[in-house]
């Protein structure tokens, strides 16, 4: 074979490989580009930046038809050269063949424009992207029968694949993102908040409600000026008001609506009946997550909440600083009673009431205590022991050594917690 007779295969050879590095360009480009430089893209107008947020919310059509295509080019460039080296030298041509067009696609067909897409993934992806989208919509005949063929071949294996899995997760994204910045003091605060809003959705209202022990409730029975005494005396401007027992909970008494109703009756204070001023209670179930409620707040423009249990009966409140102070950390005002909770002694040992939270141990020290099973560290002492521990009880608990400093009663009311590092040095 001459020359001249190799000169087409030698140009469709070149031309099948320079379109197999356009592909491959395409695929690293559009996957590897951001979601929010491309956002920011689209506000500027930028054409194409939508195109490719689109696709990529599409990503198996998307990269199926890449995959098809550049499979293609490169089968056709690989026939080629064996054409043109089995002409040159016989069967032998096969092993030259697969050499040279191994080390041409390796090199000049995935690695060198794989490189340049991953550097200018944002402004190749947009320049790339209408054409793209015409063969995906082209070719998703075919991707969709090679997507079905290639399940039903895993199917007939015994491989299980869920139909809705998707490739990426923007949850599991944005926690790597969050984690993978810097961990310097300066931000180590902003970390815990952006991870706290991410667990809204997987933390519930009886794991930060104000346990019902703790809820100071008033009697719709008492005298008028035994109310207002307690109103007075309580650094709070919502009060939960019950009738007879504590779980008939009758209303909500606010301490505003209270005071205009006794100043219009002022004339007959004698005949004033609480009753006709509280509001209606707002009854959550317990199983309530954070986002859910956070939620319903805003949509009932109300921040206070009282949480049941399965039977009704009452187990807490629950109010829009709560949540809030999920995210943020606790929020103090002037009226607040401070109950601190948590003490650290010179020597490296931690100090907590029964009641501290362990989400609150875990975020102030960077602790990894389980806070599946109980939400408190009291509650996790009695869930791991399987009874109310005694003082003088110590517990190994994922190597924090955890010990009962005070009992009263039933109820465990200080915490000694040593850290695994500071314990395996005792």
């Amino acid at each position: 074979m001459t020359l001249i007779a190799l000169l087409p295969y030698i140009i469709l050879i070149v031309f099948f490989i320079s379109l197999s590095a356009i592909f491959s360009a395409c695929e690293t480009a559009l996957t590897a580009a951001s979601i929010s430089r491309l956002h920011t893209l689209q506000k500027r107008g930028v054409k194409g930046a939508k195109l490719v947020i689109s696709m990529r919310n599409k990503p198996e059509k998307l990269i199926g038809t890449i995959l098809l295509c550049n499979s293609l080019t490169n089968i056709i460039s690989a026939s080629l050269a064996t054409k043109i080296f089995m002409e040159l030298f016989g069967d032998d041509g096969v092993i030259y063949a697969s050499s040279v067009m191994t080390v041409l696609i390796v090199i000049y067909a995935e690695v060198m424009p794989k490189i340049y897409a991953i550097s200018y993934a944002e402004s190749v992806s947009v320049a790339v992207s209408p054409w793209i989208h015409r063969i995906v919509y082209l070719t998703s005949f075919l991707t969709y029968f090679f997507e079905k063929v290639a399940r039903f071949s895993l199917k007939i294996l015994g491989i299980k694949i869920d139909p809705n899995a998707k490739l990426t997760s923007t949850e599991e994204e944005l926690r790597v993102a969050i984690d993978l910045h810097q961990t310097d003091d300066d931000v180590r605060e902003e970390k815990a908040m952006l991870h706290s809003i991410l667990d809204l959705d997987d933390v519930f209202v009886d794991e930060i409600m104000v346990h019902r022990s703790a809820v100071t409730m008033i009697n719709a029975r008492l005298p008028l000026n035994e109310i207002l005494e307690q109103m007075v005396s309580s650094p709070f401007t919502r009060i939960p008001i019950f009738e007879d027992n504590v779980d008939n909970i009758i209303g909500v008494i606010n301490a505003k609506g209270l005071l205009r109703a006794i100043q219009s009756h002022a004339d007959a204070l004698e005949s004033f009946d609480i009753r006709h001023v509280c509001v209606k209670p707002y009854f959550i179930p317990e199983t309530t997550t954070l986002y859910e409620q956070l939620q319903a707040f805003r949509e009932r423009r109300e921040h206070f909440a009282l949480v049941v249990d399965e039977y009704g009966a009452f187990q807490g409140i629950v109010t829009l600083e709560d949540i809030l102070e999920e995210i943020v950390g606790d929020i103090t005002d002037e009226h607040d009673i401070k109950t601190p909770g948590i003490w650290t002694h010179k020597n490296g040992e931690i100090f907590a009431t029964g009641a501290t939270t362990i989400r609150d141990l875990n975020r102030h020290f960077n602790w990894t205590l389980p806070d599946e099973e109980a939400s408190t560290i009291a509650g996790l002492l009695i869930y791991e022991s399987r009874t109310i521990p005694k003082a003088g009880q110590t517990f190994s608990i994922n190597n924090y050594q955890i010990s009962v400093v005070r009992r009263v009663r039933n109820k465990l009311t200080l915490i000694k917690i040593i850290p695994s590092g500071l314990s395996q040095h005792s």
